[in-house]
């Protein structure tokens, strides 16, 4: 009997736990982390465009892109569920459709697919705009006709309570797996969401972002079963970064003026070791030999 498939994964899951946790990850070493300690792991565009391109999330992302690196984050994550931002679909109903069957093929475990307008920006910045209904709903009903069983997030970065009750019903209306509002201020409004779909909701946290930071006993309490952390491995990388290259600088570049946590070559061979075990799997005798 052929294993379960990734999105099958997710969905069973959801199904039988009262909560799914996605870690975002930037680039394919937090990702082998993120994978020894969640059962997901979040492909997050601001992650990635800070990674690969060192500039904003504001549309630089190209869908090739993210399947490479999609398929090299599979490779150190094999048993990890894998949620993948995909923006809007990277514009055209056809490419969106395209991408969503290449990254079933990859092994991602589900998408999340927003209506935002181009250019695009962060959910958690001011400025956006969004798609008319007209022009979202049919680029996520093809999304949906050609997916196998990849689990499909659609996500609304509307900000009027009225349009945004509107779209989510929509897009439950339309065969979405789940719905996700964006850039939400009071969460309380996640109950009213919940009035209109039947479909699971997911709530998306970003520190210093929009909406406020909670912890998962609440979010329960409010019905949502599904959060994705986007930036942490980031931001985290970013202050640990810039405080060691600060005392370097300050102390002559002596390494033993280090005062945070820092891992030495040993221990962080070892992560990249177990990681080239997971890909290849354990060295095997050679059976020519006698």
């Amino acid at each position: 009997m052929a294993a379960p498939s990734y999105g099958h994964r997710l969905r069973q899951h959801v199904a039988t736990n009262d909560m799914t946790r996605f870690m975002g990850i930037y680039d394919v070493f937090s990702a082998g982390l993120a994978a020894r300690r969640f059962e997901g792991i979040f492909v997050s565009g601001f992650g990635m465009a800070a990674s690969t391109y060192g500039l904003p999330d504001v549309g630089f992302i190209t869908w090739t892109d993210m399947l490479e690196y999609v398929g090299r984050v599979r490779t150190v994550a094999p048993d990890t569920m894998i949620l993948v931002d995909i923006d809007d679909g990277y514009v055209d109903m056809e490419v969106a459709a395209h991408v969503a069957v290449r990254l079933e093929a990859i092994g991602a475990s589900g998408v999340i697919m927003e209506d935002q307008k181009r250019p695009r920006r962060c959910g958690h910045l001011g400025g956006k705009q969004v798609l008319e209904l007209d022009q979202f709903v049919p680029k996520l009903e093809r999304v949906l006709s050609v997916r196998d069983d990849l689990f499909v997030v659609a996500r609304t970065d509307a900000s009027d309570p009225d349009e945004i009750l509107d779209r989510v019903r929509a897009f439950d209306e339309a065969g979405a797996d789940a719905v996700l509002v964006d850039g939400l201020e009071d969460l309380e409004f996640l109950r009213e969401v919940g009035d209109v779909v039947g479909v699971p909701r997911m709530f998306n946290q970003i520190n210093g972002g929009k909406s406020p930071a909670v912890g998962l006993p609440h979010l329960r309490e409010l019905g949502v079963s599904m959060v994705n952390y986007s930036t942490p491995a980031l931001f985290a990388a970013q202050k640990a970064i810039e405080a060691t290259f600060d005392t370097l600088r300050a102390n002559d570049g002596d390494l033993g003026t280090l005062g945070l946590p820092h891992a030495t070559v040993s221990e962080c061979n070892t992560i990249l070791l177990e990681n080239l075990e997971g890909i290849a799997g354990p060295s095997k005798p050679d059976k020519r030999r006698p």
